[in-house]
């Protein structure tokens, strides 16, 4: 029976020591406690993630075979822009997810982001050696090369290919988001890159708010998106199966969930890697290899 009884009190030890680690790795505490608060009180001032539905569900975007990284929203072209990492392209899509454009990538290393900065102009990532590469897009342009394009290598924290995964440009503000994966977690602020204005000396500032990153409930992050309307960060993990909205003090406010049976999903997301929201407030994104996805508000 003494036997029994210390067998027990060790299972029930072992036992605490990984709902802890659990709790600990997957967040689970802080993601209760919200989901609490929230309930309690909903957030006035959210774009409200959670009213979310889908409308389009894991399309597949035909032709394309490669791992799909990265979505940003081109507001003058009304259309997407994606990038492929195993054969390097910048894909431009419709709004329904079919493929418009191909352009070839050449010196990218491993491209693994893309946002929208201004008309023709984007900011792609190599995610190994944490290059910033602003590039150009006309409507004649067959192909890029990063030798010729604008560069900025931070190289804070290499860790292999748990670096730069997710951009988003608040264009007020002239900030570029960085999201670092993992290993740590991290939300860079970029100010000075791109370089816009040739008659002001070149200076990047790189900012980083550890309090916001800190309240990040999520496993990593795969990509961002800057709500222009509410100031809003919207932080898109794929391990957490979850998109996360921050406010302007970076406290989390609202969330999406990408589990079968939330927000009208009959499968769960597999691997979210990319996120864009137009100025409708409409979400859409990409899952790999080549997975397309719609959200959006019901109509009051």
């Amino acid at each position: 029976m003494r036997h029994f009884v210390r067998l027990s009190l060790v299972l029930a030890v072992i036992g605490l020591l990984l709902l802890g680690w659990a709790g600990q790795e997957f967040r689970l505490f802080e993601r209760g406690w919200f989901n609490l608060k929230t309930w309690w009180q909903p957030a006035q001032q959210s774009i409200g993630l959670d009213r979310y539905r889908v409308v389009v569900e894991a399309q597949p975007v035909e032709g394309l075979d490669d791992d799909i990284s990265a979505l940003t929203y081109d507001p003058d072209r009304k259309t997407l822009f994606t990038v492929t990492n195993s054969r390097s392209e910048l894909i431009e899509l419709s709004l329904d997810g079919r493929i418009l454009r191909r352009v070839p990538l050449t010196g990218f290393g491993d491209p693994e982001a893309v946002e929208y900065v201004g008309p023709n102009s984007y900011v792609i990532t190599d995610e190994r050696q944490q290059r910033l590469i602003r590039v150009r897009l006309e409507d004649d342009t067959i192909f890029l090369d990063a030798a010729d394009a604008e560069q900025l290598t931070l190289g804070i924290g290499l860790n292999g290919n748990k670096g730069f995964e997710g951009l988003a440009y608040d264009s007020a503000g002239k900030r570029l988001f960085v999201a670092k994966e993992r290993d740590p977690m991290l939300i860079y602020e970029v100010h000075g890159f791109p370089h816009d204005n040739p008659q002001q000396p070149y200076a990047v500032h790189v900012v980083q708010d550890r309090k916001r990153d800190s309240r990040l409930f999520v496993r990593d992050l795969s990509s961002l998106q800057f709500d222009e309307r509410s100031g809003h960060l919207l932080a898109l993990s794929d391990e957490s199966r979850l998109v996360l909205e921050l406010d302007v003090e970076g406290r989390p406010l609202s969330t999406l969930s990408l589990r079968k049976g939330f927000q009208g999903l009959q499968a769960t997301v597999p691997q979210a890697e990319g996120i864009a929201m137009d100025e409708a407030g409409t979400i859409y994104l990409v899952s790999e290899p080549n997975l397309f996805y719609v959200f959006k508000q019901p109509a009051d």
